[in-house]
């Protein structure tokens, strides 16, 4: 889906821009930290979340709860998830792709990890 036009200027694309040349978190907190308000970040960061627990098909009730979001907070995210420019959706499949990414991962390295340790023991007791 297309964004909306009245978002797209020259000011908006230089913001973009700059957070495309953010390497880690770290970097993310150091920029966000001083370009937002705290207060502000946050309520990205719960939106986000409020938009997770939407897609997973929880109640407002218990979003509120979970997130401490209003009522209009939760409906506007929902308005976004099925009229908007499907960036939430975008993000979160990715969220959820690097997950299974580092899931996957973690279970090669306990096996890794295991062979690691039994070469180890096997080779205990030989002096070199």
């Amino acid at each position: 889906m297309r964004t909306n036009d009245r978002l797209r200027n020259r000011l908006t694309d230089s913001l973009f821009e700059a957070v495309l040349l953010l390497k880690d978190r770290e970097e993310c907190y150091r920029f966000f930290e001083d370009i937002a308000t705290i207060a502000e970040i946050k309520a990205l960061a719960q939106r986000l979340e409020v938009a997770k627990l939407l897609l997973q098909k929880e109640t407002y009730t218990t979003i509120a709860e979970h997130t401490g979001a209003s009522t209009a907070t939760i409906s506007r995210v929902k308005n976004c998830l099925f009229f908007g420019a499907d960036g939430y959706q975008l993000i979160l499949d990715r969220l959820d792709e690097r997950s299974a990414e580092d899931e996957r991962g973690a279970e090669k390295a306990v096996p890794e990890a295991q062979r690691q340790n039994q070469r180890e023991k096997s080779t205990e007791g030989y002096g070199g």
